[in-house]
């Protein structure tokens, strides 16, 4: 136990993960399928998916500028209060690795952060089990204060909406006459949010709040609403409009471009780089129209400082104050 940082608050983030290499696809693969092993085909087309953008996902260098640069703008703001590890769902460090971490340090009360805005019982929830179960199995009692969501935290839907006010003005003049814009999340089957998660409409309030600081509503021409991308390959049904099926439609009916705006993800990676910037830009311009996307958060330090402050008012909004030792609050 590193007794220095006694009495200072941890912080987990958490993220999704990504194999660092071609040959650790098919582990990755079968942990995400939660231990099923993928046919031959489907691990195929994901290895082809990942060959299509350079071989493997910059989501780990991405990651790990964010828990850095999150780290220092903490101490900036609050110097010695916060020590910060990072946990992968489905690559390691694991969550529970970093929640182990972060007991050996001897921290007594831990903000899990997950590196998505949105709260739904497969995504964010599944992260925070993990991170709960590993702080209660902790050699000493730590408490840990979960963040379900963030997707209203102050200056996320400006950051957003600047992203896509930029989009939109990349576009070519003739191709602005009559855009859509789609503000994407990753699909889950239906049986997951049909019990009142808040998924869903979380993400159509991001999208909302964005449409109106940009006020699309009175932009002549331009439709705009929510898709879902990114479905896994199952039998199953999962949420939808499905963004290819969109994109079909709004062409149909005279769009002249598509501008998407990924609220769902916070950084480049494989459902950005290949479904979006690959597939969707290809259906878009198969069927004649343009196609843009928002550049994604990654390390912007504005983004960075905004995730600051999440973990700033969690920790002062955590009761009762713990102390460690005698008289020195967490």
């Amino acid at each position: 136990m590193t007794g220095s940082v006694r009495g200072r608050t941890g912080v987990l983030v958490m993220a999704h993960g990504t194999p660092s290499t071609t040959a650790g696809i098919e582990s990755f693969y079968t942990a995400i399928r939660r231990g099923r092993p993928p046919t031959p085909e489907l691990l195929a087309e994901l290895v082809g998916r990942y060959e299509a953008i350079g071989g493997t996902s910059p989501l780990t260098e991405r990651t790990r500028a964010q828990v850095e640069g999150l780290t220092a703008a903490l101490d900036a703001v609050a110097p010695g209060k916060f020590v910060v590890r990072f946990g992968a769902k489905f690559t390691s460090p694991t969550i529970e690795d970093g929640m182990a971490e972060l007991a050996d340090t001897g921290v007594v009360r831990v903000i899990g952060l997950v590196l998505t805005p949105h709260q739904s019982s497969l995504g964010s929830g599944d992260y925070l089990r993990r991170a709960q179960a590993a702080a209660t199995s902790a050699p000493a009692p730590i408490d840990l204060v979960p963040v379900p969501s963030w997707h209203r935290s102050e200056g996320l839907a400006r950051l957003l909406a600047d992203r896509t006010g930029a989009a939109l003005a990349s576009l070519r003049a003739e191709d602005r006459s009559r855009p859509a814009v789609f503000f994407t999340a990753h699909s889950l089957p239906v049986r997951v949010v049909a019990e009142d998660d808040p998924y869903p409409d979380q993400v159509t309030e991001s999208a909302s709040d964005i449409a109106g600081l940009l006020h699309l509503d009175d932009v002549d021409g331009l439709t705009w609403g929510v898709a879902w991308q990114s479905a896994g390959r199952t039998e199953e049904p999962w949420i939808g409009p499905e963004l290819l099926t969109e994109i079909r439609r709004v062409a149909a009916d005279g769009a002249t471009a598509v501008v998407v705006c990924p609220v769902g993800f916070v950084s480049d990676h494989l459902e950005v780089l290949y479904d979006l910037d690959i597939e969707a830009a290809q259906a878009a311009r198969a069927a004649g129209m343009a196609f843009t996307r928002t550049t994604s958060l990654d390390d912007d330090p504005r983004f960075l400082d905004l995730l600051a402050r999440v973990v700033q008012r969690s920790a002062a909004a955590a009761h009762p104050p713990l102390v460690t030792g005698s008289t020195t609050p967490a």
